[in-house]
């Protein structure tokens, strides 16, 4: 209970404890789940805060969308205001690489929507759960963006060609794919029983095992952390792009994709 009264009241994000397992729910409902700066600063502080109390953390979105990825609207504020970086790609970034490398054992429980860096999420945990009826995707070359950020977790995850074949597709995946390609590691219709079954399993295991499995984890593959850079620098070259949130600008201010006229 110590734990709980020392949670902050987050605006994006809704936290619960149930002894060491808490679970952390993507909140934004008024923006289908998107991610904005004050979702990944949430999302940091959170996690700064809580990351030793915590044994498993499950993360999950809502019934019809876990998470769609960029605030599109929030970027063509931050243009008409002036401001033409939109979010900072390193606060998400450093976000996920908590999520794969931290001291428990995370999961993702995705019903509906997972798109862009709704991927990114999914990807950085070391468990994914679905509902049978979830579907995957990435959208960003349709606005000529790039999952620079996401792609080193993709691959990570499901290894290069499947994550080559999905950003270029930009399509949806099934449940049932994404099980096929290994970003899915379990999916059932009744997803909630699905977590509870891999529950009785993990918490079993006791706090320090899973710190120093995690920890090895992290050096056998420190490819997260070889390709920050990279992945860093090519996000903001396509978000400062002036085609590109000319692009972002259409579709947030009329519904039209890039390539309709």
């Amino acid at each position: 209970m110590g734990v709980l009264m020392q949670i902050p009241a987050y605006e994006t994000i809704k936290v619960s404890f149930d002894g060491t397992v808490c679970t952390l729910q993507i909140y934004r409902p008024e923006a289908n789940n998107t991610i904005n700066d004050l979702f990944t600063d949430e999302c940091a502080d959170f996690l700064n805060r809580h990351s030793e109390h915590i044994s498993v953390l499950i993360i999950k979105g809502l019934p019809e969308v876990f998470c769609f990825g960029a605030d599109f609207s929030a970027i063509n504020d931050n243009v008409a205001d002036g401001d033409p970086k939109g979010q900072n790609p390193e606060n998400i970034y450093n976000v996920w690489q908590q999520i794969a490398n931290g001291p428990f054992i995370s999961i993702a429980h995705v019903r509906g929507k997972a798109n862009a860096g709704g991927i990114g999420f999914v990807a950085a945990c070391d468990i994914v759960l679905a509902e049978e009826n979830a579907v995957f995707s990435l959208s960003e070359l349709l606005f000529g963006l790039l999952p620079a950020c996401v792609l080193p977790f993709l691959i990570r995850r499901m290894g290069p060609q499947k994550a080559h074949y999905m950003t270029m597709m930009t399509q949806p995946v099934s449940a049932q794919r994404a099980l096929e390609w290994g970003l899915v590691d379990a999916c059932e219709e009744n997803s909630e029983n699905l977590l509870r079954k891999h529950l009785l399993r993990l918490t079993r295991l006791s706090k320090t095992a899973i710190v120093r499995y995690k920890k090895y984890r992290a050096e056998l593959d420190n490819s997260l952390e070889q390709q920050k850079a990279c992945a860093l620098k090519t996000n903001l070259e396509v978000f400062t792009d002036p085609d590109n949130l000319n692009s972002i600008s259409r579709y947030v201010e009329t519904g039209k994709f890039p390539w309709e006229k």
